[in-house]
C-alpha cells in the first residue's frame, strides 16, 4: 500500500503535491487543510484519511474527525493534528498511546518534519510530515511517501516541496 502523507496545507496545494500524490493508494493528511477544497482535491487523487487541525472551520471539521485510528496492511495507525512526539506527546495523545499503543502515531501542527521511534511504547513509529502549504515559520515545505507491508512501513521518503515563500 503506497501512501502519501501531508499536513498543514493552510489552503495551498499546488501541482507538485499533486504530481507526488499520484499513484498513491491513499493520501493521509494530518490536520490544517484550511478549506474544503484541498480536501475535496486531494480525495479525487486518491483515496482520502484526514483529521481536522486547529486552524480547521466547521466544514472541515464535519469531514473529518479530530482522532482517526484504523488498520492498514496489519499496522495499527492513530492520526491527530497537535499530538507532540516520543517524551514530549500532547496530553490527550499521552494517554492513548499509554494504554493502547499503536504500530504508527502520525500528527502534523509543528511545521517541522520528524520521524522517530518511541521504544518505551512498543517500538512505535512517529511521523510528522511536517508542512507542505505556505503559511508558518517553516522555511522548506515537506510531505512524506511511504508503503505499508506485511504491517511495516517501508521506502520511507521525505520529500521537500520547495521554499515557503
Amino acid at each position: 500500500m503506497k501512501i502519501g502523507l501531508l499536513s498543514d496545507t493552510h489552503s495551498y496545494l499546488d501541482d507538485r503535491i499533486l504530481a507526488l500524490l499520484d499513484g498513491c493508494d491513499e493520501i493521509w493528511h494530518a490536520g490544517d487543510f484550511g478549506s474544503v477544497e484541498v480536501s475535496e482535491r486531494l480525495a479525487q487523487v486518491a483515496p482520502l484519511r484526514g483529521v481536522y487541525g486547529n486552524i480547521d472551520d466547521a466544514n472541515i471539521r464535519h469531514l473529518h474527525p479530530k482522532n482517526l485510528r484504523f488498520d492498514c496492511n496489519g499496522i495499527d495507525v492513530l492520526m491527530t493534528h497537535i499530538g507532540g512526539y516520543p517524551g514530549r506527546y500532547a496530553p490527550e495523545v499521552r494517554a492513548m498511546i499509554q494504554t493502547d499503543p499503536p504500530g504508527l502515531f502520525i500528527c502534523g501542527h509543528s511545521h517541522i518534519l520528524k520521524v522517530m521511534h518511541d521504544p518505551k511504547h512498543g517500538n512505535l513509529l512517529h511521523l510528522n510530515p511536517g508542512a507542505a502549504g505556505k503559511h508558518g515559520f517553516h522555511k522548506i515545505r515537506t510531505m512524506l511517501r511511504f508503503e505499508v507491508e506485511g504491517s511495516k512501513v517501508q521506502k520511507l521518503q521525505a520529500i521537500e516541496l520547495g521554499k515557503r515563500a
